[in-house]
């Protein structure tokens, strides 16, 4: 089907990538601990926000919504969300007794990607086998895309990121050359380091943020494709009976 033909090249093009996302979350997890070890003892986490300044925050709070989107993908796109076992058992029971009507009443009932998927199919059963699955193609693609929507804001927000550190930075050195050109040049060391602190801080918050963000994008998609590959089989099986027996 069309939508199986979809996820399996997303599923080529993504598997080396997703097979990489622990390792690369656990480094960079290792790394973001002696950055902030380098800062004086004395120095409290906010002393070191504060010195990043406005977009040091906004990138913080970016990565608050990066772990809230990460944890809801988790748990939403599990294999048994999409397609509970328990429903597929139902489905097949209905299947196997001729009950379309009462199985198309627990797909309107149920609502999962298998059950929206597999209601397409049954709302068009008396037609012809290249209607229904032409039914379930369509309906296939459109939660298929609907899906990958929900864990797109992760890609948007490893590519925000890095972007919004490097206005930091830019704005960090900004100021300490203002600062030399407000003091004729002859500006002392030790008034530079808040522009350049700045610039410092914000670009290692934006890549602390935009790699293990990256990293949970490509094991979600890599998960959720394999998912939808696996719900297709299932529900092509199911339909199968359907199809008319060459001659």
């Amino acid at each position: 089907m069309h939508f199986r033909q979809a996820s399996n090249y997303l599923a080529h093009t993504t598997c080396r990538l997703a097979a990489k996302a622990l390792p690369v979350v656990a480094v960079a997890s290792l790394t973001m601990a002696p950055l902030f070890a380098q800062e004086a003892p004395s120095e409290s986490a906010f002393d070191v926000f504060k010195k990043a300044g406005v977009i040091g925050i906004l990138i913080v709070l970016l990565s608050v919504v990066a772990l809230a989107v990460i944890f809801e993908n988790v748990v939403s796109l599990k294999r048994d969300k999409l397609a509970p076992p328990e429903l597929i058992d139902e489905v097949q029971a209905l299947f196997d007794e001729g009950q379309y009507q009462e199985a198309m009443e627990l797909c309107e009932n149920e609502a999962s990607f298998f059950t929206r998927v597999c209601g397409a199919g049954v709302a068009k059963i008396g037609h012809s086998f290249e209607v229904i699955e032409q039914a379930i193609a369509e309906m296939g693609d459109e939660e298929s895309i609907r899906l990958h929507q929900k864990i797109g804001w992760l890609a948007l927000i490893s590519n925000v990121a890095p972007m919004m550190g490097l206005l930091g930075t830019v704005g960090g050195m900004i100021k300490a050359f203002n600062t030399i050109a407000s003091s004729g040049g002859q500006a002392n060391p030790a008034d530079l380091a808040q522009g350049i602190s700045e610039a410092l801080l914000t670009t290692m918050f934006g890549l602390c943020v935009a790699i293990p963000t990256s990293a949970f994008f490509a094991f979600l998609r890599n998960r959720l494709v394999k998912s939808i590959i696996e719900v297709g089989a299932i529900v092509e099986a199911l339909f199968e009976r359907f199809r008319p027996e060459q001659a």
